[in-house]
């Protein structure tokens, strides 16, 4: 069999594309009660409870054992090896659990840091499944997720950055500062870490705005490209339609999904999100 590629719930892979794989879900609690993100806690969970009576949302990463048992299922079945890829470990403890699990396995599991989350993980690791389904060995499989990694960019836009700063992925400093001037960020996901790339004036601009460093970002490659979101499927539509528009014969797949709880619990309703993918 070929080698095995494993990542986790927050790749938010369009449902076509997730068979290929095999997921590991983040645990998000809500109000106290804890589920699986994608398997027991929605999208629509988490934007109720945000927009609602306000109810507290965490996360937290997966247990080693949770990844050991993956490993070992796979393996067990006839994987030649796995590689596993998660999102940022800058912003989840989840690439930690998956290296503290390979150890029991050896050189047969590699574990690889996307430095990025939604589709900025989920295009590397389809590039993974399409090196082991043309029959690359491990080193090889790990080369091409890597070098995936290389080519995909992520900005997005939220509303408020207060969702972040109570979830400690972006610094108060800078959430005050947008708050008090009234100003709409423009995010960047940069050295795995959320970064603010830009400050806008309203909603329509900063959309606007994500548009252009989309387009910027694809250069003049082919491109694939994601658009996520929560709870604001009409903005979504208008980006992926604004997208086609911009890069025209370029453009190859584009996906547009809902963002799920381990990522929405942190940006809020509203967020809009484009991943660009070049291809090789």
């Amino acid at each position: 069999m070929p080698v095995a590629v494993v990542t986790d719930s927050t790749a938010y892979l369009p449902a076509d594309l997730a068979p290929r794989l095999t997921v590991v879900p983040l645990t998000v609690i809500v109000g106290g009660v804890q589920g699986l993100e994608g398997v027991e806690v929605s999208p629509a969970d988490v934007s109720r409870a945000m927009t609602g009576r306000r109810i507290a949302v965490q996360t937290s990463r997966p247990a080693p054992e949770q990844f050991a048992v993956t490993y070992r299922r796979l393996l067990d079945q006839g994987a030649s090896g796995v590689v596993s890829v998660h999102l940022s470990a800058e912003l989840s403890g989840t690439v930690e659990s998956a290296v503290l699990a390979s150890a029991e396995f050896g050189d047969r599991v590699t574990v690889i840091d996307s430095r990025s989350t939604g589709m900025g993980l989920g295009f590397p690791a389809l590039a993974a499944v399409r090196a082991a389904a043309g029959g690359a060995g491990l080193v090889e499989v790990e080369h091409a997720t890597r070098e995936a990694i290389g080519r995909t960019f992520t900005f997005f836009y939220v509303d408020t950055l207060e969702f972040l700063r109570r979830g400690g992925r972006i610094n108060a400093a800078e959430a005050l500062f947008g708050t008090a001037l009234s100003v709409k960020p423009i995010l960047h996901v940069r050295d795995g870490t959320i970064a603010i790339r830009e400050k806008v004036r309203t909603a329509s601009r900063g959309l606007a705005r994500l548009v252009d460093l989309a387009v910027a970002a694809a250069e003049e490659t082919a491109v694939d490209v994601a658009v996520h979101h929560l709870a604001a499927p009409q903005r979504a539509e208008a980006l992926a339609g604004a997208l086609a528009v911009r890069l025209g014969d370029r453009l190859c797949d584009r996906y547009v999904t809902e963002a799920g709880a381990a990522v929405g619990a942190h940006a809020g309703p509203g967020l809009a999100c484009v991943v660009v993918h070049r291809r090789p």
